[in-house]
């Protein structure tokens, strides 16, 4: 059953986003899209195992062919050298330029799958199905693929839009609490750069008002949702805007990197990210304080970290591989206000620095 959906406008084409309450819905979907020679999933073992038999009995009797390519889950393993083994995979199952892929998975699978999308055979075409709260409300939407390298995160990556971004809700009943912080934490991103009535939602509930039956859950996704989704519409290729969206984000990659992507999911990172973001748009741009403290404690009713134990100096060090550098300047997006935000603001690495000694002892 659809529960809800808005669309992606970008240039002069657009996909649907659908948010399903399972997987009966997906066949129809796939049978919209025209001239399809096969169709191949690409998903962890893991996921397959639990959802791979609501897939196949949803597409018993669809006319194309449906394959699956496993592969291994955490930001470790979304690293180039993976790519090689997936590629030789989609050659021996006759891949062609009609052949599209289906994205299963959070949002590791997302962007290594949507990568492989972009650049097999110049670029096919690929479907998102995201199975976690992180990836339904930010990875899954807005065409940014990409895999690691050994020194920073996404830093090999492409703009490639899928065709349609299919969310079964069903598959966040089994999110352990970790990743339904990793997706609280996003939703708390975009409310805080929305404001208004998104910030108002957020601010006004906690972590334990939070489930797959929960009418708040499915309006936080899609007011997450539609907020991205007029974002990228306004700015495609993250020329502009888009990169208000960034917000949080130097620190947490830099913290993920810095602990091997073991210590936190991404999520959790952000959370952390977006308290150094406030801490320097207090210092840069005149954030109010007392705004700080109740994003903290929000953040603290959901359960979010706001602080980090690695020396501040380590962190600094991997902020020097985060792609939003330019030349010797580390930019990031700000806070002005709650709704009002800045971005590529250039600050200096003694501030930063001081910042972070700060923030680790909140």
């Amino acid at each position: 059953m659809k529960i809800a959906e808005t669309k992606v406008e970008y240039g002069n084409s657009s996909y649907p986003i659908r948010l399903y309450k399972n997987f009966i819905g997906l066949k129809q979907e796939l049978a919209a899209i025209e001239n399809v020679s096969q169709f191949i999933i690409i998903t962890e073992r893991t996921i397959a195992q639990t959802y791979l038999k609501y897939v196949e009995s949803e597409l018993a009797g669809i006319p194309q062919p449906v394959y699956q390519i496993y592969i291994k889950g955490s930001e470790k393993n979304k690293h180039i050298d993976r790519m090689k083994k997936v590629f030789h995979q989609l050659i021996e199952l006759g891949a062609d330029r009609r052949t599209v892929i289906i994205a299963m998975g959070g949002g590791v699978v997302g962007d290594f799958a949507g990568f492989i999308a972009a650049t097999y055979q110049r670029g096919i075409r690929f479907v998102q199905i995201p199975t976690t709260l992180l990836a339904s409300v930010d990875s899954s939407v807005g065409g940014k693929v990409a895999v690691n390298l050994d020194k920073g995160k996404n830093m090999i990556g492409s703009f490639h839009q899928p065709n349609l971004v299919y969310m079964p809700l069903f598959t966040l009943s089994t999110l352990p609490e970790k990743e339904w912080k990793c997706g609280l934490a996003e939703i708390l991103k975009h409310s805080l750069l929305s404001g208004g009535e998104m910030w108002q939602d957020f601010k006004s509930h906690k972590y334990s008002d939070i489930n797959v039956d929960s009418a708040i859950l499915t309006k936080f996704i899609m007011d997450s949702v539609k907020y991205k989704a007029w974002v990228v519409s306004q700015d495609e290729k993250e020329s502009g805007l888009r990169q208000i969206l960034n917000l949080g984000h130097t620190t947490a990659h830099a913290i993920e990197s810095l602990t091997n992507y073991k210590k936190y999911s991404h999520g959790e990172a952000v959370s952390i990210g977006l308290v150094t973001a406030l801490m320097l748009s207090s210092r840069e741009v005149g954030f109010p304080n007392e705004k700080i403290r109740d994003i903290i404690q929000v953040m603290k009713n959901y359960n979010l970290p706001t602080s980090d134990s690695s020396k501040p100096s380590d962190i600094l060090k991997h902020m020097d591989h985060d792609k939003k550098k330019e030349g010797n300047s580390l930019l990031f997006t700000l806070l002005e206000d709650i709704g009002k935000s800045r971005f590529k603001h250039e600050i200096a690495r003694k501030e930063i620095l001081s910042v972070l000694k700060d923030q680790r002892k909140l």
